[in-house]
């Protein structure tokens, strides 16, 4: 455990808990959403996914960084959480695709963190009261003064931090999977230009876009439909990104362009933005879902799919009645939405992370079904979009 002569750090919520530790990171303050993550490994991921921007994020597994940071396994071009707890980091780093150390890369990116935190009790606290507005701190020690610091402190209801992660400009993605990691080359013989709105775009949802033979293009959080059917694309894809849905209406306005135009596939809040596009609502989940290891129920085979999961929001299922979406897709720990279809358009969408790194992978195929309706969609097919990766 870490030696009591380092330089103290502190956790404070809103509702006036303080968990203690020990500074691993860089020296600072910085508030943000108290949020947990169930992994095992993958903390370099959750660190680099621009998702977790707004969220300061607490680690279940009790030792975090026996493998280091490496330049590959980035999920985006920096960390973006506001701040990192661990029970304790691991002195020892061993791997021999490591170039730095957790605490360095850390103090590199300007994350404040923390270790020696009874993780477990702060976990059972969020589950039990919900995820808190919070700051962590190394610089201010003072209890008082850190908990109304956390109070004062926005929040995320209606605030748009997918501009805050979001491209500037249009670029194109080029990058294949890397080797071992299932598909490492295009598919041969068929092409597909794809427009990827970038909300908070993870890196390897691009990689497999290109292993399965699409020509990416990554546009901006703003871009309006018009400007993306320009690109004369076969398929829209809308990522995940930070924060609530609805602090982003410029995104909803321009799927609901977009929609029927061509084929659309959306992740995490891409399967929110459909939903609020087509005229649905959207909830705050009382502490979010975050890991690796969600049971996720799939309605057309009846298979339970372990998957990666990053939100605080959900579709509230009873809002779609005249959306003409369906679910395809169930969180079988609390029955909320985990995936949706139209039932006449070339549109489908799911709450979890099929592209997960570094995994679990059974969601996989969700991108070869983005491919079969490119497919059809160019070879003139304007059919109700039903088939048996997602009828129910």
């Amino acid at each position: 455990m870490p030696s009591s002569s380092r330089q103290k750090g502190i956790l404070a919520l809103e509702d006036g808990k303080i968990f203690e530790g020990i500074s691993f990171g860089a020296d600072g303050e910085s508030a943000g959403e108290s949020v947990f993550n169930t992994s095992m490994t993958g903390y370099q991921e959750v660190l680099t996914d621009p998702s977790y921007n707004g969220q300061i994020v607490t680690m279940t597994y009790p030792l975090i960084g026996n493998y280091g940071v490496n330049e590959e396994d980035v999920e985006s071009y920096r960390p973006h959480v506001q701040g990192f707890v661990v029970r304790e980091r691991s002195r020892i780093v061993s791997n021999w695709r490591s170039t730095l150390s957790l605490p360095d890369y850390l103090k590199k990116n300007n994350i404040v963190a923390i270790e020696g935190v009874d993780t477990r009790a702060l976990t059972k606290h969020l589950r039990t009261v919900g995820a808190k507005k919070a700051v962590i701190s190394t610089t201010d020690l003072n209890p008082e003064s850190v908990i109304e610091k956390a109070r004062q402190w926005a929040g995320l209801i209606g605030r748009d931090l997918v501009k805050e992660v979001t491209c500037k400009e249009p670029f194109a993605w080029k990058q294949t999977m890397h080797k071992g990691d299932g598909l490492t080359k295009p598919a041969a013989g068929r092409r597909f230009k794809v427009i990827a709105y970038d909300f908070g775009i993870k890196y390897n949802i691009l990689r497999i876009l290109v292993a399965h033979g699409c020509d990416v293009t990554v546009v901006p959080a703003s871009t309006d439909a018009a400007t993306a059917l320009s690109h004369k694309p076969d398929g829209i894809f809308l990522s995940n990104g930070p924060g609530d849905p609805e602090g982003v209406p410029y995104a909803a306005k321009a799927v609901a362009e977009l929609a029927g135009k061509l084929p659309v596939f959306g992740i995490c809040l891409g399967h929110q933005i459909i939903a609020l596009a087509l005229g649905g609502k959207i909830y705050k989940l009382k502490f979010g879902h975050r890991g690796g290891n969600h049971p996720v129920k799939h309605f057309a085979t009846s298979r339970v799919e372990i998957t990666t999961q990053n939100h605080g929001f959900a579709v509230d299922l009873d809002s779609l009645g005249s959306t003409g979406l369906e679910p395809t897709h169930v969180n079988l720990n609390d029955q909320t939405s985990e995936g949706l279809r139209h039932k006449e358009l070339p549109l489908f969408c799911v709450q979890y992370h099929p592209e997960a790194s570094p995994g679990p992978h059974d969601s996989r195929y969700l991108f070869e079904e983005f491919i079969r309706l490119m497919t059809e969609w160019k070879a003139g097919s304007r059919e109700p979009a039903r088939s048996a990766a997602l009828t129910k």
